[in-house]
């Protein structure tokens, strides 16, 4: 199993800047609980993202610990910079099976986005980084915009020839069912065991049906979660309401309730995370 803790999705959608030095004692707090990955900021556009304009400020508060830091970028120029920091393990581009939403969120299309995601794979593997691969969108859209699952498929055969090993389902709209999730991690599961890809997710949901949705994923054969203390924080370029991401706290008595062993976490850092964690954000407007 392996739990991102996701602080950059938390942050993004605050409206008031959460100050560096706040931003850098909680990251730390969160590096002392023992989680797989921190997503903890990303490098793109200030003027899109003004909350995370202090992305290097962070990165060089952070303690060392055998949790990795990922870094989202949306640019190949995102991508130059995050590959400069030594203390990056991971480098995450978000690539939209929805091209209406490529648009809304990075300004790009396909071809673009593409040549991105070479130009960043390329970099990392000169550099022993990994490229980690967002497909949004993945389990359907709200624009319109073609979806079924073949399609979605057919990019992950696109990217698994380009080398990429990490690549998780994104639903930052929140259209996902459990039995959209079950389908995609079952044709997964049953089409690609042989493959050295990791394959995780990434949802938004509302309190009442968080549940159904991880355990549509863990069933069939998810081992990689995002997650966010609280749900705090949701996508800001999906033109709906920010939708919670999946509660920290709800995945791990959800692994309770699957008898999975996740001791390698320290539940009195999780604790006093969570306290700061509940200081330091505000209650969103809109958010769900």
């Amino acid at each position: 199993m392996k739990i991102i803790e996701s602080v950059r999705d938390a942050m993004q959608g605050v409206q008031e800047f959460i100050p560096t030095k706040q931003k850098i004692e909680y990251i730390n707090l969160l590096l002392k609980v023992g989680f797989d990955v921190i997503d903890f900021s990303s490098f793109v556009s200030k003027r899109h993202i003004p909350q995370l304009a202090d992305a290097a400020e962070v990165l060089e508060g952070l303690t060392t610990t055998e949790t990795k830091l990922l870094a989202l970028v949306g640019s190949k120029k995102g991508g130059e910079i995050a590959s400069q920091f030594e203390k990056i393990d991971y480098i995450a581009y978000p690539f939209s099976v929805s091209e209406t939403f490529q648009k809304f969120n990075l300004n790009s299309d396909f071809t673009k986005s593409i040549e991105t995601i070479e130009f960043i794979q390329n970099q990392c593997v000169k550099i022993e980084k990994e490229i980690v691969l967002y497909i949004a969108m993945a389990f359907g859209n709200p624009y319109g915009d073609k979806w079924n699952i073949d399609l979605v498929f057919e990019w992950i055969d696109k990217f698994r020839k380009m080398g990429i090993k990490q690549i998780t389902f994104s639903d930052p709209a929140a259209v996902a069912d459990a039995e959209k999730i079950a389908l995609l991690f079952s044709r997964f599961r049953d089409e690609y065991a042989d493959s050295e890809i990791e394959l995780g997710t990434h949802i938004h949901s509302e309190p009442n049906n968080w549940y159904e949705k991880v355990d549509a994923a863990y069933k069939n054969g998810c081992r990689q979660f995002d997650a966010v203390i609280n749900g705090f924080g949701g996508c800001p370029m999906s033109q709906k309401k920010l939708v919670s991401n999946l509660k920290t706290g709800d995945l791990l008595n959800y692994l309770d309730e699957q008898n999975y062993d996740y001791n390698k976490l320290d539940i009195g850092a999780y604790k006093l995370a969570l306290k700061k964690a509940n200081e330091i954000f505000p209650k969103q407007k809109g958010m769900i």
